[in-house]
């Protein structure tokens, strides 16, 4: 039975750690298809682990199996859990690296991964992305029912979701992600407007210096001055045109960012 299976982790590729998990699965299911999210999250990083598996699990077929490994806690009080969406299923530690992705499709059924018949033997302490959690997501790609890895689990959210304007005059968030090009995604949702003036009619601050807003696309934007708009996960972002609006603000991670209706 061909199922496909999504890995996401901080393991990065110089290591044993991604293949030694890959082997895990097709020793259970050789027939697996397994697609990298990526294995570059920064490390024991939840929220960014969380932000990218939120923006990429949708577009996969129904029936995808999702196993996310960014687990700070292991060996610790931290469980193990695997889920099931309308669409998808998920594995990996019950500590806030599904919550957004909960958030957009939320469980119909969670359960700890608390029976050692689907472990490897004598399983790590600090490795259990190899010892529970593939063989708990290499299992359920062969057909096996969620429930007989262990007991029910009452799944509760950890991180901040999104933060959405709808009636406030302004809201605070933060800059909560860093891709390749340099682009600061935030975490503050702007609904869309009639007439896409979803931004035009807002002040948006990156810290303490305003942006510019009414870019609509990378092309639209001055060169070499930050401008916000909204990015393909629909979530706010300060961008420069051909450039780095990380290297050109000096912002990272965790930087404040306030958006604020016009009167």
């Amino acid at each position: 039975m061909q199922r496909i299976v999504t890995l996401l982790t901080d393991f990065g590729t110089r290591d044993h750690y991604v293949a030694a998990v890959k082997g895990v699965l097709l020793n259970i299911n050789p027939n697996l298809y397994l697609v990298d999210i990526t294995h570059e999250i920064r490390p024991q990083d939840i929220r960014e682990g969380a932000f990218v598996l939120a923006s990429s699990f949708k577009y996969f077929p129904v029936g995808t199996i999702h196993l996310a490994v960014v687990d700070p806690g292991v060996g610790g009080k931290r469980q193990g859990l695997a889920a099931a969406t309308e669409q998808h299923l998920f594995v990996g530690p019950d500590n806030g690296l599904f919550d957004w992705a909960f958030d957009l499709e939320p469980p119909r059924q969670v359960v700890a991964l608390e029976n050692p018949v689907y472990w490897l033997p004598q399983p790590s302490l600090v490795f259990h992305g190899r010892d529970i959690f593939a063989p708990a997501a290499g299992h359920l790609s062969t057909g096996l029912p969620l429930e007989k890895l262990g007991p029910p689990l009452h799944y509760k959210m950890r991180l901040p979701g999104r933060l959405i304007l709808e009636k406030q005059k302004e809201l605070q968030g933060e800059i909560i992600y860093i891709d390749r090009f340099g682009n600061l995604i935030s975490n503050i949702e702007i609904p869309p407007l009639p007439g896409g003036r979803e931004l035009r009619d807002l002040q948006a601050y990156l810290g303490t210096e305003q942006l510019l807003v009414g870019p609509r696309t990378y092309e639209e934007g001055p060169p070499l001055r930050p401008f916000a708009l909204i990015g393909s996960s629909n979530l706010l972002e300060v961008s420069v045109r051909n450039g780095s609006a990380q290297e050109i603000t000096g912002c990272s991670v965790g930087t404040s960012v306030l958006v604020r209706k016009q009167k």
